[in-house]
């Protein structure tokens, strides 16, 4: 076996995230945004104050997962409108008609921040159609999927990961999106980097795996997967009662979605392989190899992040 695809001795709860010509890089206690412009890299670094050191509370297993998956799509949302706004003027595309409203009537300050909560709620109004009103209703018009409610609910889990597949493959035919999924292989490359105790240059980056398994995306797949599982207690036929019901259930799905993501990133063994798995399959539609220049900004934004104090960023600390 190559030495880039042995199993890590040591796992990191540093995570990223692909942006527009750059990476984000969120760390125990520090969150890097490096971009690369006209200009060469730019960079930006926050210090994080998870809201769990101040509410015990959402720390505690199954809360953990929601308040991490909405904390995270606010902080990520914020990355990639920073990271947009680095784009010169002249390749910038017009606004579309809500930003274009909000910036008309609020401050500049209040605007930028109304504009990413909006961007939010329309992409979880979004996943919620794609993932949970349409397939429902498809099954709801297919007679023969309703005879009984395990060939519906299996039926509804066959529809939200064909559709999830079909977007993942549809968007990463995009231009701008190929460039994107690059910088994704960059980031997973160099966290693998790290993870083995190597130097972090392009030339070590180079050769690493793409496919990690504690990866974000991945995360998508298995929340799909486990709504199959907990959506099996729903024993209702109206598609509208049926709607409301995994609405319901929808944090219990984040939940349970975000624990064994969890225990997958600290045990090494067949059955985190097992689960991992899918995962890692769907990186190879949300992943490209990455060039020298986007690698170069995914180390900038590692090396930024890494704590002071070795062993402190340990995955499940």
């Amino acid at each position: 076996m190559s030495e880039n695809n042995k199993s890590c001795g040591f796992r990191t709860s540093i995570g990223g995230q692909a942006l527009i010509e750059g990476i984000l890089m969120r760390g125990p206690k520090k969150q890097a945004i490096v971009c690369r412009t006209e200009d060469g890299l730019v960079e930006k670094l926050e210090e994080l104050h998870p809201l769990r050191e101040r509410y015990p509370v959402f720390g505690w297993p199954l809360i953990r997962g929601c308040v991490t998956f909405f904390d995270s799509l606010v902080k990520g949302m914020q990355a990639l409108t920073y990271s947009a706004s680095l784009v010169p003027l002249e390749e910038q595309g017009e606004p579309d008609k809500i930003d274009k409203w909000i910036s008309d009537h609020f401050p500049e300050e209040k605007a930028s921040k109304l504009i990413i909560y909006v961007a939010v709620v329309l992409g979880v109004l979004l996943s919620v159609f794609l993932f949970i009103v349409l397939p429902t209703f498809l099954v709801s018009v297919i007679k023969p999927l309703t005879s009984s409610y395990l060939i519906r609910n299996l039926s509804e889990g066959v529809f939200k990961v064909i559709i999830l597949l079909t977007y993942m493959a549809l968007v990463a035919k995009m231009k701008d999106v190929r460039r994107l999924f690059s910088y994704h292989g960059a980031e997973h490359k160099t966290i693998f980097c790290y993870e083995h105790g190597k130097e972090l240059t392009v030339e070590n980056v180079r050769p690493e795996s793409r496919f990690h398994p504690r990866c974000g995306t991945s995360f998508l797949l298995v929340v799909v997967l486990v709504s199959i599982l907990v959506n099996s207690v729903v024993r209702v036929s109206n598609p509208f009662a049926r709607v409301g019901c995994h609405l319901l259930l929808l944090p219990v799905v984040v939940g349970i979605s975000y624990e064994i993501n969890r225990w997958c990133g600290m045990h090494d063994n067949w059955l985190s392989s097992v689960l991992s798995a899918p995962g890692k399959w769907l990186q190879r539609i949300t992943t490209n190899e990455p060039d020298d220049d986007m690698i170069e900004c995914a180390i900038r934004a590692m090396q930024l992040v890494i704590p002071e104090e070795q062993g402190t960023d340990e995955w499940g600390k």
